[in-house]
């Protein structure tokens, strides 16, 4: 049976796994054969798929500069000629950076656009990629399905203020994070915020297809406003249970759910 045709302007989408457990995303643009891939964790997985696929590499976005993230990019530069997209705010760390984006910039990969977002937090100079046409959004480690990257470099009111950029989209918009921390997140999520059924049904989903061995991921950004403790620190159930108080502001409730979970066992 023939695929179905992707509209004008929409991408397809396929996962990469990579090294234990992230997932770096093909993004082709078939009106103009453009193909994409954000934050190559390592090359042969990439490019296993692009030949599987029969498309050829053109570009490489990156949303911030740790190891696991920009891994292949010099070997897949070198080897396919692509275009290296990466964050303004930290291009010194981003290899082989040849356009530099930020907050509110758009980018047209082929007929595709998307929107930037400066999402700092996990990093300094983290961004976030929003395809609307496709509705699709990369985040790398800013959310994560259940959960939001580690405060490296940032601040809890710099994460909070990023997350809240990603959290009014709408709500059909597919969550492509970059690793498959689902599981160990809905542990926690349902540490703190044990009575939400709507993330005991959703716990219930993901147990069932790790078990069936199926990734998580992507989610859907509705479900997450839903379940996800990170998007919720105004939650009077998930403040009691972590004894902050009612007056307290979002940031300093954000901070506690993020110290509770870097202790988390």
């Amino acid at each position: 049976m023939a695929a179905a045709a992707v509209a004008p302007g929409q991408l397809e989408i396929e996962r990469v796994p990579c090294l234990s457990d992230n997932y770096s995303w093909l993004l082709h643009e078939p009106q103009q054969g453009v193909t994409a891939v954000v934050d190559p964790a390592e090359v042969a997985p990439v490019v296993a798929a692009l030949e599987a696929k029969g498309w050829r590499l053109t570009h490489i976005l990156n949303t911030h500069h740790h190891w696991d993230h920009v891994g292949g990019n010099e070997e897949l530069k070198k080897r396919y000629g692509v275009t290296v997209v990466g964050p303004r705010a930290d291009a010194a760390r981003i290899p082989g950076i040849d356009v530099q984006l930020g907050d509110g910039d758009r980018y047209q990969l082929g007929a595709a656009e998307l929107e930037c977002y400066d999402t700092p937090g996990h990093t300094r100079g983290h961004i976030t990629y929003h395809f609307p046409a496709s509705k699709a959004l990369f985040p790398g480690d800013t959310l994560f399905s259940l959960g939001c990257g580690r405060l490296f470099e940032g601040t809890p009111a710099q994460m909070w203020a990023s997350l809240s950029k990603l959290a009014p989209l709408p709500g059909d918009t597919r969550v492509y994070c970059a690793h498959e921390y689902t599981e160990s997140n809905a542990k926690f999520a349902a540490h703190v915020d044990g009575d939400n059924e709507d993330l005991q049904r959703m716990r219930e989903q993901i147990a069932a297809k790790r078990a069936r061995g199926e990734p998580t991921v992507p989610s859907l950004l509705g479900d997450e406003r839903k379940c996800n403790p990170f998007l919720r620190p105004d939650s009077p159930a998930i403040r009691a249970a972590l004894g902050v108080p009612a007056d307290a502001s979002n940031d300093e409730a954000f901070g506690a759910i993020r110290s509770a979970k870097d202790s988390f066992r």
